[in-house]
């Protein structure tokens, strides 16, 4: 390239050769660079960023910050990868700031909620019922005020706050230190106090705003609450959620989900019931539940199911052999769907995850029954959603609708156990995530008929899977800082449930806070089981690999080699440990510049 050329623009200018090093530059390059002479230097050492990056200068934005300024890089036209490049300067300081006042004072909307504000109330002493909800108030408005924002209470358990976009990476930053000064409230109840709250901010418009605000609030409360959730036109971040759900004394809503189930049930000309792919025991047996709703009310149901796994033969050939259940494939089904369809979707609420996505965009008409924490994209527009975090099971939910559909116990024998078989799997033998309702959901089935030694023949594994097990065991790897690791080797379909009760045999060891198990399914996948006991929350660590479930037990199943999963754990691991010990230090200091006032 000419460097008459590049010497006669009136701007910045400089010239990079295939092998990315500085042919050439203008005089004006001291404006850019505080050092003379750049030619022969390395354009990465100078700007980090690479000639390959360069290639898309003028369609991609590329910002370079420079002795005090900014610069917009632009190359000329159609540039060749084997020719000399010319990149031009253009100084951007002035627009790129006010770019940046504008992105700072856009409009952000937040809701704030006080968590089972009802059971809040109710398990205070009578003399101190208004003190709890009166401290949050006074909180709240603190907080907001720090921020120069305006909190407005809009209920006894709603606000909502004003604010905008520079406030909020202001909080962002402090990782919304107010869900810790509510949680850390003292009073004379069993639980603690929390609130949850849903952020919107829209460069479309206010309105979008608040939609996304009121859509992240609802994320929030579905994922169990003490969190913030932030919702932008890019996607969606989470934040907090350190308390496990809190099961809710709420009794009338089963009895509502119910009544409306019965009229969709009704209004259907036939009704499709699906779980997640490659079913487990509360899939199923919360499958089987809904199919015996829909036979008491006479209307013809149908099973969904592509493929099952090994740990499933016994329960799924004792239904097909009941001959009282239609069980389809999925491309059936959708031979069979009509506009007067209604689709019952039960053990999770992700498209992603169900057995079936294009029946799922089919059937006009949705029920989900999950007890999954809800996602970002989770569905949101079903006619109706029971997605209780609380619960230990799909099977446990399916057991308390049933209750309120007819006086009469309509569930056989087998139904019972399938469904005592779904809490049992899902809450370790009731030695996790259980609570009252878990209880009465399983007394419920046992005097429906469930014999407990006929469920535990459904929990029967092969000898080679017990092996698998036990050697994974055996190889576990005991980390330092109390996290397990271990690896089932080999590949099988019953993965799910070996990593599954491998990860819970290794929680019970002094001094584990968590344990990861980790094997590849018959279909090369890797296949994550996590589980911990409250101190870590290996929901989101599984989030982030594109899997979930709850705060104390979350897998995956992802295409990633099983190295770079197990790598990518580890990292977390050590993230959230510092992250925590960051906020340790915060505080410390914080407490220190306390007493040093006083």
């Amino acid at each position: 390239m000419d460097n008459q050329y590049i010497n006669s623009l009136p701007f910045p200018a400089c010239t990079v050769d295939p092998g990315g090093i500085v042919s050439g530059a203008n005089p004006l390059m001291k404006n850019v660079f505080v050092y003379e002479d750049i030619v022969g230097s390395k354009f990465f050492t100078l700007t980090g960023i690479k000639r390959e990056q360069l290639l898309s200068a003028n369609t991609e934005e590329r910002i370079l910050d420079r002795n005090d300024k900014l610069f917009k890089l632009w190359v000329n036209e159609d540039p060749k990868e084997d020719e000399d490049i010319v990149v031009f300067f253009d100084e951007a300081t002035a627009r790129e700031s006010f770019k940046s006042k504008l992105e700072s004072d856009r409009a952000a909307i937040v809701y704030i909620n006080i968590d089972n504000y009802d059971e809040l109330i109710a398990s205070s002493p009578e003399d101190l019922r208004r003190l709890i909800p009166a401290q949050i108030d006074g909180l709240l408005r603190k907080w907001g005020d720090s921020f120069e924002s305006p909190v407005i209470s809009t209920w006894d358990d709603r606000y909502v706050m004003y604010t905008t976009r520079g406030q909020l990476n202001r909080m962002i930053e402090e990782n919304f230190s107010i869900l810790d000064e509510v949680r850390n409230l003292e009073s004379k109840i069993d639980f603690p106090a929390s609130i949850s709250l849903g952020i919107g901010v829209s460069g479309v418009s206010l309105i979008e705003s608040t939609e996304l605000a009121e859509a992240a609030l609802e994320l929030a409360l579905g994922r169990g609450g003490d969190q913030a959730v932030v919702k932008t036109d890019d996607g969606t971040n989470y934040y907090g959620g350190t308390l496990l759900s809190l099961e809710k004394n709420n009794r009338s809503k089963p009895r509502v989900i119910a009544h409306a189930m019965k009229a969709l049930i009704e209004d259907a000309d036939k009704v499709f019931i699906m779980g997640h792919k490659w079913p487990d025991m509360d899939a199923f047996g919360s499958a089987l539940g809904a199919s015996a709703i829909c036979s008491f009310l006479g209307k013809d149901s149908y099973i969904v199911i592509e493929k099952h796994n090994e740990a499933l033969d016994t329960i799924y050939d004792k239904a097909v052999d009941a001959d009282n259940y239609q069980i389809i494939k999925p491309e059936k089904a959708l031979r069979m769907v009509t506009d007067m369809s209604l689709l019952i979707i039960v053990d999770t609420n992700r498209p992603m995850l169900v057995e079936c996505s294009e029946l799922a965009d089919a059937c006009k008409t949705r029920v989900v029954i999950d007890h999954h924490r809800l996602a970002a994209d989770s569905y949101h527009n079903s006619a109706v959603a029971y997605v209780e975090s609380y619960a230990s099971s799909a099977s446990e939910l399916m057991a308390e609708l049933m209750q309120h559909f007819s006086q009469k116990r309509f569930i056989s024998k087998f139904e019972a156990e399938a469904m005592l078989a779904g809490i049992m799997v899902d809450s370790n033998n009731f030695s996790g995530r259980t609570g009252v309702r878990t209880f009465e959901a399983a007394s419920w089935l046992k005097r429906g008929g469930a014999d407990s030694t006929e469920v535990k023949k459904y929990f029967q594994v092969r000898q080679e899977d017990f092996l698998a097990k036990a050697n994974a065991i055996v190889g576990a790897e005991f980390a330092p800082d109390g996290i397990v690791y271990a690896i089932t080797e080999g590949t099988t379909n019953n993965i799910q449930i070996i990593n599954a009760q491998v990860a819970d045999e290794l929680m019970t060891v002094k001094g584990t806070k968590a344990s990861f198990v980790l094997g590849r399914n018959a279909r090369g996948q890797t296949v994550v089981s996590a589980r911990s006991l409250g101190e870590i929350n290996v929901q989101s660590l599984m989030e982030k690999l594109g899997g979930g479930g709850h705060f104390t037990s979350a897998a995956v199943q992802t295409d990633e080699p099983l190295a770079e999963v197990l790598a990518r754990i580890k990292k977390g691991i050590k993230d959230a440990f510092d992250k925590e010990e960051e906020e340790r230090r915060r505080a410390m200091s914080k407490t220190q510049e306390i007493e040093l006032i006083r």
